[in-house]
């Protein structure tokens, strides 16, 4: 999955698990968009590293 598919899915399984009181769910939910928005920001710094290096 891309980081925004993970950020997404992720804030769903916390809703979805704090409405049903599954704590499972919502942990699972808070690490999933955890682990979307570390992926997106890696892609983001990888992605201006080499525009700075392609540009010298």
């Amino acid at each position: 999955m891309s980081g925004t598919s993970d950020k997404i899915s992720g804030k769903i399984k916390q809703v979805v698990g704090k409405v049903t009181n599954d704590k499972e769910l919502e942990t699972k939910g808070k690490f999933e968009e955890t682990k979307g928005k570390v992926e997106s920001t890696l892609k983001h710094a990888v992605n201006k590293m080499n525009t700075t290096i392609k540009g010298k």
